[in-house]
């Protein structure tokens, strides 16, 4: 974008200590920066109405206990006018939270900001899109001005006037392909629906859960009500541009400073049927957060494409249901995983009336995944997929490829991706083309990558709309309250004396994963919390190490060699409580559902990545029958996060950047140092045996690491050799006369190893066919990472 703050530097060239405070300012809750920081006080008495005000105008940065911090962005303004704030509404907002007086060089930010965002919409009518600005000097002028450019011009879509009789006055500007028109006005006093202004919004916080009506869908009336009631008519202009070609056109607008505001007018779309007897059930309860990230989707009768950004565990799967339910039309839900294909279905069944009475046996819902191919509905359907399963471009068997096909020609009312901060990739960007959606709703409990291309969604998807607070829906009780421990594992001597001679990442890594103290942590928290009857998951990313742990302590594995049948066979022993631990690998971080989990142990994890820590404490959020839902929550913890870490190693660095966002959530991280020593007592203790207590036991797990390193070196020397043959032969210039998957083994930053360049992560199981493991020397003893 173009328009960006000037850098902190510059603007403090004075001291903050020069800004004025009012003389009520111990009234207000707001500070506002000369940088375009905002600092929110969460102790002022209008702290909700506050922050549901700077959430719509600005990007949350940090939101510990006490104070918040926002910034004002090109994007976050782009989309709080798109919701019909103007410029004097946030000025004048501003000026009446903040402290101090609002600087000039902010007021002169937000108005170049709000004149050009918002004022142009991409509209989807009847199967066609359409450019469309309001018919004012202004709206015209910013319509021709894109309309003539270069790189607009080749995808837009030329209607010739007809010829006027003589004496007929001349239309401009259908002289000039535009197309004249109407448009629905903004809801009047939008502006309260959204933020919640209104003197009695906070009133009803306490009852959330309980606001919804009597019949299902009834949140639907109230975000539509108004519309109805005032359908004055604003005229409008526009033209029409190619389907192929939209990507060009919104980026080549945004890189005008006009991001195409997206909107679907699917109450008058005949071009699409609609799901018969779709409706919310009656003992479907829609939460007041929910419902006012809904608001921001259809504030104005229309479907407004952008990212919703909940926590994990608050509902973010019956947010999405909600939306598809209130478009009524047919629907493509893209999710990471086929467990995830699974529980989506699931969760559109027990919300919506969609495969009931009529639609009971005509298969409305759809799965389409490598084990599962549904016959597609011909009418209004849900289809749900994977990202995987819509990029593949290998061969595909014949009737995956005829649904493909069904898939890509027709026409879709809503296109929902389910976390969504996986779409910037290389790989999955091209799901935006392939899919023909009227408009786009992105799903996430984290926007964040450790790359630069979280930013790409704004374009390819749309605005974010809503982000909730953690801590605000945890204090509420809609979250359990988790407790976050780090705890810090010496290295063995012998460990450690190995760690610093190597100079192999892949050797150190598994030098702290595999150290004797972080495995009698490990079964001492175990001990511990199955004593309590909790639930508890342990997270390793490396699979060999994950096996090696749920062997030792008997639990159950997952990793992303364990058959699909297989998964849904644990994960239903485990929530029906049959068995209380369960190993898994990165293939649970996200969209696997457990809300009986309250104990998660990680043992190793992705480097820095503060994504996959998110994601991981979300699957202990949901509230436990012991979760306090009058105020009282965070009184007392009822779920627990341990990450073990081995002291004095690399490892250490990349916990503490992965905790840096679950810190800006308002999350702390308590560090226990000595818990290793009552650890190492308790080991010594256990009968028949002490674990792990000997020198001896310490030393064979080394062996048997320097042993596994050694040979995982020689494999990527042998498989690098293979490829350069492989490649020479199967894979010259653009013919590929091999069916082989050419994968690499490539050094590289953070930012490759979690997303960064379009690489993808793959997990495979090492059992089968694994030559090296067969060529072994001769040796009795069974080394520990034989699976």
């Amino acid at each position: 974008m173009g328009t960006q703050m000037k850098s902190h530097n510059t603007l403090l060239s004075k001291p903050l200590s020069a800004l004025t405070l009012k003389p009520d300012h111990s009234s207000r809750p707001l500070w506002v920066l000369p940088t375009g920081s905002i600092l929110l006080d969460t102790s002022s008495p209008i702290y909700s109405t506050a922050y549901d005000f700077l959430v719509t105008i600005s990007e949350p940065q940090s939101r510990p206990t006490y104070i918040h911090e926002y910034l004002l962005t090109p994007y976050s303004l782009y989309a709080a006018a798109a919701v019909n704030f103007t410029e004097k509404g946030i000025v004048t907002t501003l000026e009446k939270f903040s402290k101090t007086k609002v600087p000039e060089n902010v007021k002169d930010f937000i108005k170049k900001c709000t004149s050009r965002y918002g004022k142009v919409k991409l509209v989807l009518r009847s199967g066609r899109l359409y450019v469309e600005a309001l018919n004012t000097p202004e709206g015209v002028g910013i319509l021709r001005g894109l309309g003539g450019n270069k790189e607009i011009v080749k995808c837009r879509v030329i209607v010739r006037s007809e010829e006027k009789k003589e004496g007929e006055e001349k239309n401009e500007l259908e002289e000039e392909g535009f197309i004249e028109g109407y448009v629905d006005d903004e809801i009047k006093g939008n502006l309260n629906v959204i933020t919640g202004i209104d003197d009695e919004a906070d009133e009803d916080d306490s009852s959330d859960s309980d606001s919804s009506d009597e019949e299902g869908g009834g949140h639907t009336a109230r975000l539509l009500k108004n519309l109805d009631q005032t359908r004055n008519k604003t005229s409008s202009v526009s033209f029409e541009i190619q389907p192929a070609l939209v990507s060009v056109v919104k980026k080549t607008a945004a890189q005008l400073n006009y991001p195409l505001m997206e909107e679907y007018d699917f109450r008058t779309d005949e071009t699409i049927l609609s799901i018969p007897n779709y409706h919310l059930r009656p003992t479907t309860r829609i939460r007041r957060y929910q419902e006012k990230s809904l608001s921001k989707m259809f504030g104005n009768g229309r479907a407004r494409s952008g990212i919703i950004v909940l926590p994990c565990g608050a509902g973010k799967t019956l947010t999405g249901v909600t939306a598809s339910q209130t478009i009524g039309k047919s629907a493509v839900v893209l999710c990471t995983n086929a467990v995830s294909v699974e529980q989506w279905k699931q969760q559109f069944e027990k919300w919506t009336t969609i495969n009931s009475g009529s639609n009971k046996d005509t298969g409305r819902i759809a799965r389409f995944t490598s084990d599962h191919q549904d016959k597609m509905h011909p009418d209004g359907c849900i289809l749900v997929t994977t990202y995987t399963m819509m990029t593949f471009s290998g061969k595909r068997t014949a009737q995956s490829q005829a649904f493909m096909e069904k898939l890509v020609e027709r026409d879709w009312g809503l296109l929902m991706m389910d976390e969504v901060h996986v779409v910037p990739a290389n790989t999955f960007r091209r799901v935006i083309a392939n899919v023909k959606a009227h408009t786009r709703l992105g799903l996430t409990a984290t926007l964040v990558r450790e790359d630069d291309l979280i930013a790409d969604l704004n374009f390819l998807i749309g605005p974010k709309l809503y982000e909730a607070n953690w801590m605000d829906l945890t204090k509420a009780g809609f979250l359990a309250n988790v407790q976050c421990l780090e705890v810090w594992c010496p290295m063995t001597p012998e460990f450690m004396r190995e760690y610093l001679r190597s100079d192999r990442m892949r050797q150190q890594q598994l030098l702290y994963i595999m150290n004797p103290k972080k495995m009698q942590v490990v079964k001492f928290l175990l001990n511990k919390h199955q004593s309590r009857g909790d639930q508890i998951i342990v997270f390793s990313d490396d699979v060999r190490a994950l096996v090696y742990y749920g062997r030792r302590f008997e639990g159950q594995i997952i990793h992303g060699g364990t058959p699909e049948f297989e998964r849904q066979a644990v994960l239903r022993l485990f929530r029906e409580g049959s068995i209380n631990t369960l190993f898994i690998s990165k293939v649970g971080d996200t969209s696997i559902d457990l809300p009986e989990a309250n104990v998660i142990i990680q043992i190793a994890s992705h480097f820095g990545s503060r994504r996959q820590e998110a994601q991981r404490l979300g699957r202990i959020l949901r509230p436990k029958e012991s979760t306090a839902q009058d105020g009282t929550n965070t009184d007392s913890f009822n779920a627990f996060f341990y990450t073990c870490v081995s002291k004095d190693t690399s490892e250490m660095y990349y916990c503490t950047k992965r905790q840096q966002y679950l810190i800006d959530q308002g999350y702390t991280f308590k560090v226990l140092t000595s818990l290793h020593e009552r650890a190492a007592e308790w080991c010594r203790k256990q009968s028949p045996k002490a674990f792990l207590s000997t020198k001896k036991e310490q030393v064979e797990i080394l062996r048997d690491v320097l042993e596994e390193t050694a040979l995982a070196g020689d494999a990527q020397k042998a498989e690098s050799e293979e490829m350069k043959f492989l490649r020479a032969e199967g894979k010259k210039g653009e013919n590929r006369n091999l069916e082989v998957d050419f994968f690499e083994k490539r050094s590289g930053g953070l930012s490759s190893v979690s997303g960064g360049g379009g690489k993808s992560y793959e997990e495979r199981s090492a059992g089968k066919g694994n030559k090296l493991m067969k060529q072994r020397k001769s040796n009795k003893k069974i080394n520990i990472f034989d699976l």
